[in-house]
């Protein structure tokens, strides 16, 4: 079992997504602005437990003795399954049996009897703080849904105390279907390396990267998809000392790979499936996140040691030249760990997901020369991916954050510097990771979501056509981290579209 603090805050029950069997409205181009309320989280309903003043001697904060629950139905407890995934705006809890208990990410103890369930970790922080997360099961409604009690402690004295709702997630469930709208799986392939989390497909071969994970340290895994219903495993890549390989990208018969240790690393694939390494560029401490290719050019997003964007020429793609390092000055509500996470190339403008101040558009017409022509911006903005088109004569922009609760958004952008909100998708406290648009359908890397595809031929009213539900707690290294699940995505032109789970691997489907 684990339990993991996400956040909380107020409530707020998503609007549900429109009939996919109603037809889209042609978009003549006019929309009503929207107001920006922010990413607002469903707490669900409060819990009937509290804390005690004083628990009698020998009880520190977050113990199960601290908690006050004696308006509680504790013998409902008795209904919660011994293995599965809950999660709400206040935290989760991830039962895994003999995997032992995780807490955000980490070990921790867990204490369970007929009408207890009380988990908690501790750690302490790089400024010496001792902090303990624990929760306190009140009650059980139903067996996939547990109403709870969440303290954060802080050097033994309480911090915080959130009630809420935590419900099951990832079911294996029957009577739940797996797929809707006619996107069905053709292929799984689990990558051992790390956690994966990113793909980019070329000459028939599908190359995932992978960061450091509880499965081990990162990399490159080759996969031949000539036959996209059975992948074969041609290659495993690592480097010593540089494991943390969090993008891909290729352009002709050059793969580059973003490493957090030593910016852009180019390698030949000639032979696709055997790479040959060439060079490293950026700098020996560049940690390079994302990139994206536009034509001749190559941006890479980095968030350290100094937030930028690195503007290569790759007209030679296996020699990138460095045009230009673009600083993006930070706003007045910024905050001071603000960093360029990932960038959209469209139509000489580079619009840039600069998480933690905001969505900021440049002007890139010449890309050794660089300005800011517009951002939008909101208290607690996550922005963290996005993509762009026309759309009946306006330039939408599709802009998602990472985090909870954290949705897509429709901006019309035409005018840089008066960007509007016209449109919105959220699923609950969910987190958008990637996503990729195709014509008119939006396809989105939804994590513990899976992948949801959108009709936005009008973006004033987004809508969902298909899903696949890629996330189950029986998932080996499931955690409860609202970050896992479908993360990365490519959809190339060729039919099908190529999916990165944290767990499960590279996933393949149609493209619909």
């Amino acid at each position: 079992m684990a339990v993991s603090l996400l956040s909380w805050g107020c409530s707020s029950k998503p609007t549900p997504p429109p009939d996919p069997e109603t037809p889209t409205p042609e978009w003549d181009g006019t929309a009503v602005p929207l107001e920006e309320l922010g990413d607002v989280i469903d707490a669900g309903t409060p819990s009937a437990c509290g804390t005690l003043a004083d628990a009698g001697p020998g009880v520190e904060c977050g113990d199960l003795a601290a908690f006050d629950l004696s308006g509680c139905n504790r013998a409902s407890l008795a209904q919660v399954p011994a293995v599965g995934i809950f999660q709400g705006g206040v935290g989760s809890v991830a039962m895994q049996g003999d995997a032992g208990t995780f807490v955000s990410g980490l070990r921790g103890e867990l204490y369970r009897d007929a009408t207890s369930l009380h988990a908690s970790m501790t750690y302490v922080t790089k400024r010496n703080f001792h902090i303990r997360t624990a929760i306190a099961a009140c009650e059980a409604p139903n067996p996939d849904l547990v109403k709870v009690c969440v303290a954060t402690c802080r050097d033994g004295k309480l911090m915080f105390l959130d009630r809420g709702d935590l419900n099951r997630i990832g079911k294996v469930d029957n009577q739940q279907p797996v797929s809707e709208g006619g996107i069905n799986l053709a292929s799984e392939s689990y990558v051992a390396m790390g956690e994966p989390v990113d793909v980019y497909v070329t000459h028939d071969h599908a190359y995932v990267v992978s960061i450091d994970g509880l499965e081990g340290t990162g990399g490159l895994t080759i996969f031949d998809v000539r036959d996209r219903a059975h992948p074969v495993f041609k290659k495993q890549i690592r480097m010593d000392g540089d494991s943390y390989w969090n993008a891909v990208w290729a352009t002709g018969d050059t793969l580059y790979i973003g490493s957090n240790s030593h910016g852009v690393l180019v390698y030949d694939i000639h032979d696709p499936a055997n790479p040959q390494y060439l060079r490293a560029v950026g700098g020996d401490t560049i940690n390079v996140h994302t990139f994206f290719v536009d034509g001749d050019i190559l941006y890479a997003m980095s968030p350290m040691p100094a937030p930028s964007v690195f503007v290569f020429d790759i007209k030679k793609p296996n020699e990138p030249v460095l045009l230009q390092k673009i600083v993006i000055p930070l706003s007045p509500t910024a905050y001071p760990t603000a960093y360029p996470h990932d960038a959209f190339a469209y139509q000489g403008r580079l619009y840039v997901n600069n998480i933690l101040d905001g969505y900021v558009i440049l002007d890139v017409t010449n890309p050794s020369v660089s300005t800011e022509l517009g951002a939008y911006r909101f208290e607690g903005s996550l922005s963290h991916a996005n993509a762009v088109g026309t759309f009946a004569g306006r330039t939408i922009a599709f802009e998602g954050g990472e985090g909870i609760a954290t949705h897509l958004r429709l901006l019309d952008v035409t005018d840089p510097a008066h960007i509007v909100k016209i449109g919105e998708y959220q699923l609950g406290n969910s987190s958008i990771h990637n996503m990729i648009l195709r014509g008119k359908r939006l396809y989105v890397a939804y994590y513990q979501e899976g992948v949801r595809v959108l009709d936005v031929s009008n973006p004033t009213q987004p809508k969902e056509i298909a899903r696949y539900s890629t996330y189950r707690d029986t998932d080996p290294f499931r955690v409860g981290n609202f970050l896992e699940g479908s993360i990365g995505m490519r959809v190339p032109g060729d039919g099908f579209v190529y999916v990165v789970d944290t767990s499960r691997g590279l996933l393949i489907f149609n493209e619909l």
